[in-house]
C-alpha cells in the first residue's frame, strides 16, 4: 500500500510536524503512535492544562511529546513582528499577537520560520480556518495561483485520486488547468503515474451545458501544454473506468477506460463523489491533501479517526522528504 511505503521513506528523518489541535484525544492517539514508530517528531500545540486534561481523561500519556503553549511562547514577540512584515500593513502589530494566540495562526508562523516543517490542522477547526492563515503567511508556491486539494481513494491494490474535494467552489477552466496539473505531480509523488481524466455528464460531446463546456475547454487547454502526463475529456465517470464504456463512448481516447487520476467539475461533485465512494463504496479516503501551497500544510476532516491523522501526518511528511 502506498502509505506503507511513503512512511518508510520519511521514517526516522525527524520531520518536524506540528499540530494545531493538542488537546484533542484522535490527535494525541495518533502522535504517541507516530512519535513511537519514529515516523515523525510531533509538536503539540495548547496549554499544558488543555493537554493534560485530555491526556488523564482518556488514558493517555504525552509526557514525551514535544509541546508548545502559544500563550507562553519565549520568541512570541519575534513571531508578531514576522507576521507584520507578512500581512503587509493589513494588521498592526497588537492584531498580530491576538491572532497569534489561536493554535491555528501559530502552528502556521512555526512553519513559515521553518521551527517545524509542517502542520496538520482541522480536527476541531474548519478548513478555512486552516487554509487562511497558510494563504496569509506561507502563501502559495512560486508559479502557483492557486491552492487547491485532492483524496487519495484506496482499497486493496487499487489506488486513485481525485481533486478538487475542498477547496475551490466552481472552477473556470483556467483553475482546472492549473488544479489537474497540481493533482497529477501529486499523483506521482505518491508513485502513481496519472492518467487524468476531466469528469462530466457527458462523454466527448454527447451532452450539451455550461458545466460540459468547461471541462472540455480545459482539457483542450492542457492537450495544448508542454505536460508529461496522458490527459482527456471530457467524460462521463464510467467512460473513464471501464474499457468497455470506453470502447462506445471514446473509442479515440488512451486515458477513457484506464484513468487514476479524477478532476471534479466542482466543489459539490467532488466532494459528494469522494464520500460516496468512501461510504458506500469501502474505499478508504485520505486527504485532503493541499496543492499549491510554499510548504507542507494540510486540513483534517473534523469526523476523522486517530488512524487518519496518523496516515495524514506521513503524506504531510512525505510532501516535505518528496518536496511539495
Amino acid at each position: 500500500m502506498i502509505i506503507n511505503e511513503l512512511e518508510g521513506k520519511v521514517k526516522g528523518k525527524g520531520i518536524r510536524i506540528v499540530f494545531t489541535e493538542g488537546w484533542d484525544p484522535r490527535v494525541q492517539k495518533a502522535v504517541i503512535d507516530l512519535q513511537a514508530n519514529d515516523v515523525v517528531h510531533p509538536i503539540l500545540l495548547g496549554s499544558p492544562e488543555e493537554i493534560q486534561k485530555c491526556s488523564e481523561e482518556n488514558g493517555l500519556d504525552v509526557s514525551n511529546i514535544e509541546q508548545i503553549d502559544p500563550l507562553h511562547y519565549d520568541r512570541i514577540e519575534e513571531m508578531a513582528v514576522k507576521m507584520v512584515e507578512l500581512r503587509r500593513g493589513k494588521m498592526d502589530l497588537e492584531q498580530c499577537r491576538k491572532a497569534l494566540q489561536s493554535s491555528n495562526y501559530f502552528g502556521t508562523m512555526l512553519v513559515q520560520m521553518g521551527i517545524a516543517d509542517g502542520l496538520l490542522g482541522g480536527a476541531t477547526y474548519s478548513t478555512a480556518d486552516t487554509i487562511r492563515p497558510a494563504l496569509q503567511l506561507v502563501k502559495t508556491a512560486p508559479g502557483q495561483p492557486l491552492v487547491s486539494s485532492c483524496f487519495l481513494l484506496v482499497k486493496g491494490s487499487e489506488q486513485y485520486i481525485m481533486g478538487d474535494c475542498s477547496i475551490n467552489i466552481n472552477p473556470t477552466p483556467d483553475e482546472l488547468v492549473e488544479i489537474t496539473v497540481q493533482t497529477a505531480h501529486t499523483a506521482r509523488q505518491f508513485g502513481i503515474e496519472p492518467k487524468v481524466a476531466l469528469l462530466s455528464y457527458s462523454s466527448m460531446g454527447s451532452a450539451k451545458g455550461e458545466c460540459v463546456a468547461k471541462m472540455a475547454e480545459a482539457a483542450t487547454r492542457l492537450k495544448r501544454m508542454p505536460i508529461d502526463f496522458e490527459v482527456d475529456g471530457e467524460m462521463q465517470f464510467d467512460c473513464a473506468v471501464a474499457p468497455e464504456v470506453a470502447a462506445l463512448k471514446a473509442p479515440n481516447s488512451n486515458v477513457a477506460g484506464h484513468a487514476n487520476t479524477f478532476i471534479f467539475p466542482n466543489l459539490s461533485s467532488g466532494n459528494i463523489g469522494y464520500k460516496i465512494a468512501a461510504r458506500l463504496g469501502g474505499w478508504q479516503a485520505i486527504g485532503p491533501v493541499l496543492q499549491g501551497l510554499n510548504a507542507p500544510i494540510n486540513d483534517l476532516s473534523r469526523g476523522c479517526t486517530s488512524q487518519e491523522i496518523y496516515k495524514m501526518a506521513i503524506v504531510t511528511a512525505a510532501q516535505k522528504a518528496l518536496g511539495i
